[in-house]
């Protein structure tokens, strides 16, 4: 059989005539649960979620948008199969020449079976916030390979400190991945993305060289990645950050800044050397701020033109200054993640105690994901929104206290 992704490629580098045709379709067949100005979003998303490949945490993104639409849209099961014949017919038209008779059968089981997929993680994620569009108002260039985006959504995000997103920008339509605001919700609403470049990214360089202020970005909804603060009850706090991880962990000492009360936070952010350490200045600018119960910590893995006692990688110094009763944070790559969950318990660090950022490269990730969203809900519905305050445990008081 001819490739089947083809087609998709040929149909996306004509994204909006091909999703204003996708949408068409569905309209001349009274088919209006999708608004035109989301089809370009849906259109490419489900066409992702259908040829199924790209990096699994990606996959996880378009699946988690796709069954967000699914929820907020309102699609029924009789959906399916409009959905399948529109994106059938505009992959045909799109394709021209190179499209194969063989290949609508596997669009439109894929679309049909995509579609299945979304209603469950729309059954497991429940109500939330809409997907929305964000302007690019500012592109920093943080480090070598490392930029940092301003975003100003068109609608207010609802999100909390450690929590991550999906994002894509149109240049790459359906490509999604997951991105953690490096900053507490602010009264403007602007919102701020640490964004590394890797060497065999397709996303990220892009993100980094390409998009400009002007541009626009699609968001997801936020979902709890196993960082959220509410897990660590009153406990202080250990955070290690490796690379871009340091952003969920700035959001959660805004979030702690920001909270009347007393708790003492470790910061400790590893880079491979002096050189590779980004957001430098800032994070000078944060232990000032808050010197009275903020420690920085930089963890040098490769340099040894540091001080003795910043040399080490970033698990190790962690370890050196964990305490007992902290919760301790760790986000950054996944396999800082995997040498984390297998090195930290048997170095000491109680189990209940240790929150690791979710990665969607094991299957257990995807599960604890769905059961923190599932969680997530079932407290949500006990205290609202916002749910219960944070560090509000019996050892905390009020920081203005005498």
């Amino acid at each position: 059989m001819a490739d089947p992704e083809a087609p998709l490629e040929m149909a996306l580098a004509a994204h909006f005539p091909a999703a204003d045709h996708f949408w068409s379709y569905m309209e001349d067949r009274s088919v209006r649960f999708l608004p035109q100005q989301l089809a370009p979003m849906f259109f490419s998303t489900l066409g992702r979620v259908v040829t199924g490949r790209g990096n699994p945490a990606g996959r996880r993104a378009a699946l988690a948008v796709l069954g967000r639409m699914h929820r907020r849209l309102g699609l029924y099961p009789y959906h399916g199969t409009v959905i399948a014949a529109a994106m059938t017919d505009t992959l045909r038209r799109f394709s021209g020449a190179s499209w194969e008779p063989e290949l609508e059968v596997y669009w439109e089981r894929g679309c049909r079976r995509a579609i299945r997929l979304a209603e469950r993680a729309a059954e497991a994620m429940g109500d939330g916030p809409h997907v929305t569009v964000g302007e690019v108002v500012a592109c920093n260039a943080a480090a070598d390979g490392v930029a940092v985006l301003t975003v100003r959504p068109m609608r207010r995000l609802r999100y909390l400190p450690g929590q991550a997103m999906p994002v894509c920008t149109p240049r790459l339509p359906g490509r999604w991945r997951w991105y953690s605001p490096a900053n507490a919700p602010r009264p403007d609403g602007t919102v701020d993305f640490h964004i590394r470049a890797l060497a065999d990214g397709a996303v990220s360089p892009v993100l980094v060289e390409r998009v400009a202020p002007g541009e626009l970005l699609w968001l997801g909804p936020a979902f709890d990645v196993g960082l959220s603060m509410e897990a660590a009850g009153g406990a202080d706090l250990l955070l290690a950050a490796g690379g871009t991880g340091l952003a969920p962990m700035r959001a959660l000492v805004e979030q702690v800044a920001a909270a009347p009360i007393n708790r003492r936070v470790t910061l400790v952010v590893g880079s491979r050397t002096l050189l590779d350490l980004y957001d430098a200045v800032a994070l000078n600018e944060l232990q000032q701020a808050h010197a009275d119960w903020l420690t920085v910590v930089l963890a040098f893995s490769d340099d040894r033109d540091v001080e003795p006692a910043a040399q080490g990688d970033l698990l190790s110094v962690a370890l050196y200054h964990h305490r007992a009763g902290q919760a301790f944070y760790v986000c950054g790559s996944p396999r800082l993640i995997e040498v984390a969950r297998e090195r930290l318990p048997v170095a000491g660090v109680a189990l209940y105690s240790l929150h690791l950022a979710a990665t969607f490269e094991r299957a257990l990730d995807s599960a604890l994901w769905v059961s923190r969203q599932r969680s997530a809900r079932a407290v949500e519905s006990t205290f609202g929104l916002h749910t219960v305050a944070e560090g509000t445990g019996p050892d905390r008081t009020p920081r203005d206290t005498p």
